[in-house]
Order: C-alpha cells, then structure tokens, then sequence
C-alpha cells in the first residue's frame, strides 16, 4: 500500500492509532526512534499488516502543544487552536497546575479558556473568587455543572450539562486539560456520545482496563468540533519557555513592566521595579507574583 494521509486520535506512549483520510483506522508505531507524533497531528502512514501500519512522515503543524522538565520535551497535542482547562468548586483545585498550563498554551499560540465546574456545590462563591484572577489576566471564564445533584435547580450561572461549553468548541481543534477529579471524564462522555465505550474497548485491547486515562485521544464532538483529552498531568514543566514568553503569559503584569528603574529588572527585589510598587499597591495578586518569580528561577532566567 502506497502512503496515505491520516490524523492521529491516540497516542500510548510510542504506539499510535491513526485514522486515514479514507477512514481506516490502523495500529501504529513511527518510523524513526527520535519521531514523537502529538495527538492531532497530521501523518503519512504506509499499512503493514492487517489494522496495522508505520507513520513516515509528520506534515507541517498549524500549533505544537508540549511541556519539558530538565530532561525531556514531552507532546501533549498538536493543531490545536484552543485550550480548555477545567478546574472544579470540590475537590480544591491547583492554581499554580492551571498558570502552568496557560503559560504553554501562550506559547504555543491558542487561545485559552477556563470552565469552573461542579457550580451547583457549596464553596462556588470562593471557587469564583480564585478564578476571577486568571479573569482578570484575560483569560475567558465559564461556569458548567457537567454532573448536577439531584434536584438542583437550573439557573443561567449554573446550566445543567455541556450546553453552555458546545458554544464555546463549535468549529474548534480544543485540548482538554485538568486535574483528577475535576470531572473532564463526565465532560467528555456528555459532549461525545460514546465516549466511556471507545475508551473502554482501547483500554481491553491494550491490557490496561485500570489506566484507562493514561493516554490522549481525540473525539470529534460534531462535524466541525473536536476534543483532546489529555492524560492526568502530575507535573507541568514549563522549561521549554524563555523569559520572554513567561513574562508575556502574564498580561495582568504588562502595564507596570515599563515602570522599573533598570532595563533587565527581575521584577523580584531589584529597586524602582514597577511590578514590585504595583503588588505593595494591591494592583496585583500576591499569589500570581509568588509564581512568576518561582517559573523564573524553574527556567533559569
């Protein structure tokens, strides 16, 4: 069989399932040890066997989701054009993970979005208040109840399932991102019909019934839309971004950087740093500060 063209919807470690433009779907690996294809990457694969087949080639991407530590660059998705974070009212969720993963989706060039979940339970009020600060920094804000108790009430700030979310990933390639718990699987399963048997018959396939949110797949919610679903992410390196991108992903501290006295201020304990003057006025978050100077010692800048 002669090269054809596909998309890769799942990604187990070095094994790729990919679905060819003719609507093959076939059990990959890539040619070439160094060559890590990204979910949603666009391939060339040649078949081997039967529902089998070798990816030759990545085609060129549109935008490259990744995240690395001190020793490796790990892909989390590819042609992406925005980045879902999904965070929750119970249990308390990470605003250090949910920086981090805007922080990569800065770089790579999406755009971002946040959904607070699980709005129908007692604690919403202080949920908001934590995420109003990434509001602020300019990232979209929704609220979902994906899974509401029994009997709770419908209300606009609250709305019952996915309806609110479909909007907002019509006509978009979205990366799925959250911590355990957050509720990404409900989410998945009330935008894609379906969703809990493909995983379950990949899981049994694979041997690992118990992992079955171990690896990336891609879901297509109608004709226009898709899903990545990113694996639970334990950490969040940012040590592919330079000090420029940093800085940049954080546009709430734009307006007071031309204020400091030296031209290469830290922005930390130098003298006559307007960012510095801005947190001792309260015109920026304490916690967000914190962060910025921790990722600015975690890349070595």
């Amino acid at each position: 069989m002669s090269d054809a063209n596909g998309t890769v919807i799942a990604v187990f470690g070095r094994r790729y399932e990919v679905e060819t433009d003719a609507g093959l779907h076939l059990d990959c690996v890539a040619r070439g040890k160094k060559r890590e294809a990204a979910c949603g990457d666009r391939v060339t694969v040649q078949a081997t066997g039967p529902a089998q087949g070798v990816i030759n080639a990545i085609l060129p991407r549109t935008s490259y989701l990744e995240r690395a530590d001190a020793y490796k660059h790990k892909a989390i998705a590819a042609n992406a054009d925005q980045l879902l974070v999904l965070v929750a009212v119970d249990p308390w969720f990470s605003d250090e993970f949910v920086t981090r993963v805007l922080l990569l989706a800065h770089a790579a060039g999406i755009k971002t979005l946040i959904a607070l979940n699980k709005t129908d339970l007692p604690g919403v009020d202080t949920a908001r208040e934590r995420v109003a600060v990434f509001a602020r920094a300019g990232h979209r804000v929704i609220e979902v109840a994906v899974k509401p108790r029994p009997g709770a009430a419908e209300t606009s700030a609250a709305p019952r399932g996915a309806t609110t979310l479909r909007a907002h990933l019509y006509g978009h390639a979205t990366v799925l991102a959250g911590q355990s718990g957050m509720g990404k699987s409900s989410l998945v399963n009330a935008l894609v019909p379906g969703a809990a048997a493909v995983t379950g018959e990949i899981s049994l396939a694979l041997g690992a019934g118990r992992h079955t949110t171990t690896f990336s797949r891609r879901y297509r919610i109608d004709p226009q839309s898709t899903l990545i679903d990113c694996p639970g992410m334990q950490e969040v390196g940012i040590r592919n971004l330079d000090v420029a991108t940093l800085t940049a992903g954080f546009a709430d501290f734009t307006p007071f950087l031309g204020d400091c006295r030296f031209a290469n201020c830290r922005h930390d304990r130098e003298p006559g740093c307007g960012l510095s003057a801005a947190l001792a006025a309260g015109r920026v978050d304490a916690r967000r500060h914190a962060l910025f100077c921790k990722f600015r010692s975690e890349i070595g800048a």
